[in-house]
């Protein structure tokens, strides 16, 4: 292993020392050793020594040596069954990830035919949110044209006021920036309405309807009966009189046979002037016509007063104020020329027509245009 330097003399070569020590021997022993002989003792123990110091290293070292291959072949195994793991992990990881890949190729087409579907759909959500939105605007502009058309001939502003705030509504649940136009448009149309003065048709309605109910049973000049008589008031025991004394004083008690001889004939005489009563009747009419309506007559002029009020209803729901007014004086002229002014339902009847009369259908009556343009014009632009 290790080989130490000998000591030798100088410019001696290896050689010579062994060559000394047979010459030593060979020399006599009483002679005294030389300074070389006496070297040499030091030197081969140091040799020994050295020797076994180097027997011992290398004793040492190969016992190392031995126990690192040991240690070595040890880990190299402990390598082999790593490694050995190690490649069925690899292996198990290869193919879990071909596997991962498989699904991750199957999500991937999985996604972009879920993309594809998406756009189809949002596509298909425009088209039906654009086409929503024409068919609201369509179904909005027809029911404003209907509205103006009821305002325009039949002055229905209820009706008209009920039509806008549907449209508004309608398009409130859109939400949309773009119809702000309309609804403001059709936020002036309904404060038009609003401002307008009211007529309270229902009511004047209703009691033209009242008056054509009680046409058949108002009392006519020609059928009129004549009134009963009133009843003679029977004559009843005479109250005593009595004087300032405080006596009775009256006329003599009459004897009974004269006082029923009276008592009947005042019974006879007071029937007597009633049936002549009722034979001879004085009255004023102003019309002598009236009274000789045969009943087929009368039953006609009770329908064509019906009839009148019936135009007269008609013309307030159009608003056709020039056929209200000539209806009712029509009526009005048949009930005090043929029909009897003194009955409390003709009364009746003339008071309400005065009433109904006096309704004011004179109003100018706004058009949906602003309302039916902005819905137009927003149309034409989409």
């Amino acid at each position: 292993m290790n080989e130490m330097p000998t000591l030798s003399e100088p410019n001696a070569t290896p050689g010579s020392a062994v060559k000394t020590a047979p010459q030593a021997a060979d020399q006599p022993a009483g002679r005294a050793p030389t300074l070389l002989e006496q070297l040499q003792k030091p030197m081969s123990i140091a040799v020994i020594v050295l020797a076994v110091l180097l027997a011992a290293q290398s004793w040492s070292t190969s016992k190392q040596i031995r126990n690192l291959r040991e240690e070595v072949a040890k880990r190299l195994q402990k390598g082999d069954v790593s490694n050995a793991e190690t490649g069925v992990l690899a292996r198990n990881v290869q193919e879990g990830t071909k596997e991962l890949e498989i699904k991750v190729g199957a999500l991937e087409n999985r996604q972009s035919e879920t993309q594809s579907q998406q756009l189809a759909l949002e596509q298909l959500y425009n088209d039906l949110s654009k086409n929503r939105d024409e068919w609201a605007l369509t179904e909005i502009e027809q029911v404003l044209s209907t509205a103006s058309q009821q305002l325009q001939l039949a002055g229905n502003v209820p009706g008209a006021l009920i039509a806008l705030q549907n449209a508004d509504r309608s398009l409130s649940r859109s939400d949309k920036p773009q119809f702000i136009t309309i609804r403001r448009a059709i936020g002036r149309d309904m404060e038009k309405l609003k401002a307008l003065p009211s007529v309270d048709s229902t009511g004047v309605a209703l009691r033209l309807d009242a008056v054509i109910a009680q046409v058949d049973s108002l009392p006519m000049l020609s059928d009129e009966t004549p009134a009963l008589p009133a009843a003679p008031e029977k004559t009843g025991k005479a109250k005593p009189v009595r004087d300032a004394a405080g006596k009775l004083v009256g006329p003599p008690a009459p004897e009974p046979l004269l006082q029923k001889v009276r008592d009947g004939f005042n019974t006879w005489s007071g029937d007597m002037w009633a049936d002549v009563r009722q034979l001879i009747r004085i009255r004023r009419v102003d019309t002598p016509e009236a009274l000789m309506l045969s009943p087929t007559q009368s039953y006609f002029l009770r329908e064509n007063v019906k009839l009148r009020l019936l135009n007269a209803r008609m013309a307030l729901l159009s608003r056709n104020e020039t056929a209200f007014r000539n209806d009712l004086i029509a009526a009005q002229d048949a009930l005090a020329k043929y029909f009897d002014t003194r009955a409390k339902s003709t009364q009746t009847a003339q008071a309400l027509l005065r009433q109904v009369q006096g309704s004011n259908l004179a109003i100018e009556m706004p058009t949906l245009s602003d309302s039916l343009t902005a819905v137009r014009n927003y149309k034409a632009k989409s």
